[in-house]
């Protein structure tokens, strides 16, 4: 997008090249996909396998429909920790996930190789290219939450996973010893470069809790968590202890039998983001949320912190349709948005930009920013605007004018 962008993408002479496009993959066609979440490391061996399984199993038991795309093409560990045994199947339509016994749906490349302890020597490309697959050609049906275990690092198939899939954000792996080197930041600047919002680090093997005295030992030393997540304003901050429980029931395969509530706060958090800082737009007429999202003709602009409003403010919208609303709104820095609906078009362009949507119908609009600070309002995961009785939409074709 160039300096002077007119924010009307229909008419602009670099349509199609613009840094906003979309270069995500089309799911498979069964596949009903509404929020993604990456699980990342700056290294291997910290856990991130174990978090990625706990956070799928948590989420599961909050009565979501979960999956988990297993990206470590080359470490594969998924499986394991669920105790799945039985091979992927499939059909001309593409491949059926395996479910564990609690149905959270995976797919990983184990699940379909005959020796599971053949290594995997591809180069990066072949490996990007089957964690597309695993989004394109598996039939994931209805999903509320997928968490994608990545590999550790910033090499090919992370740069693939945030521009291929809808990432909504990344959770960072880490463990004490790491935190005072570079590692852990490269893994989060990334992200930022991306557009990808880090919604918390999980620190593992954070301590030791004797069960003699009840005392926490800090085994690798205290670390500097909380500095880290300050610097980048990362609003969730989770420590798991060194359990040899975990450790056990994932060597069985009974991942699903953990109970982990240091996660809870975390796994409420994904369900219902508010970062620490934002910048809400909510579409404004006579104090309430105005039920078009393409035609608004002003917009009140609230800045939160630390789940207060800073300031708002009205501001007037001189453009018209999605792309042109969205993009004149991304230059305000706006990261997330109250509508009463949206339709499939607004819901894309919005999801382009990395915006949160909320949902506040008949509501006033400072009401519906005071629910949103109290954690109250609804994350919409995918399209459910619709016209007005008795107007006509304003395109032909899916989607909607909200």
């Amino acid at each position: 997008m160039s300096d002077g962008c007119s924010h009307d993408c229909s008419n602009c002479s670099s349509k199609g090249s613009c840094e906003k496009q979309d270069l995500r993959e089309k799911p498979n066609k069964d596949s009903r996909i509404k929020k993604v979440i990456g699980v990342v490391s700056g290294k291997g061996g910290v856990g991130k396998s174990l978090v990625t399984s706990l956070l799928a199993v948590s989420t599961r038991n909050n009565g979501k429909d979960v999956a988990i795309l297993d990206a470590d093409i080359t470490g594969p560990s998924i499986p394991k920790a669920f105790g799945l045994k039985e091979k992927a199947n499939g059909c001309e339509e593409g491949i059926f996930p395996v479910e564990t016994k609690k149905g959270i749906k995976v797919m990983s490349l184990n699940l379909l190789m005959e020796d599971e302890a053949a290594p995997v020597v591809w180069r990066g490309p072949v490996i990007a290219g089957a964690v597309k697959q695993f989004w394109t050609d598996v039939m994931w049906g209805d999903i509320d939450y997928m968490f994608v275990d990545m590999p550790p690092g910033t090499g090919d198939v992370p740069l693939t996973v945030y521009q291929s899939l809808p990432i909504s954000g990344i959770v960072v792996v880490t463990s004490p010893q790491e935190l005072v080197g570079l590692i852990v930041e490269k893994a989060i600047r990334m992200a930022g470069l991306m557009n990808i919002p880090v919604l918390g680090i999980v620190e593992n093997m954070s301590y030791f809790k004797c069960p003699d005295c009840g005392h926490d030992h800090f085994i690798f030393g205290k670390s500097n968590i909380e500095e880290v997540a300050e610097a980048y304003d990362i609003p969730v901050v989770c420590r798991l202890p060194i359990n040899p429980e975990f450790a056990a029931n994932v060597d069985k395969g009974n991942a699903e039998a953990l109970n982990v509530p240091e996660l809870k706060e975390l796994v409420d958090f994904i369900q219902t983001p508010l970062l620490k800082k934002m910048c809400v737009a909510v579409p404004y007429d006579n104090g309430k949320v105005y039920g078009h999202f393409g035609h608004t003709k002003s917009f009140k602009i609230y800045n939160i912190e630390d789940k207060k409003v800073t300031d708002s403010s009205v501001i007037e919208n001189n453009f018209e349709g999605h792309d042109a609303v969205t993009a004149f709104l991304a230059t305000l820095g706006v990261n997330g948005v109250i509508v009463s609906g949206i339709g499939e078009d607004a819901f894309k362009a919005m999801k382009i930009n990395k915006a949160v949507i909320f949902k506040a119908k008949d509501m006033d609009a400072d009401e519906a920013v005071e629910k949103l600070l109290k954690g109250e309002l609804e994350e919409i995961l995918e399209a459910e605007g619709h016209c007005h009785e008795g107007e006509s939409c304003c395109h032909s074709g899916s989607g909607c004018c909200h």
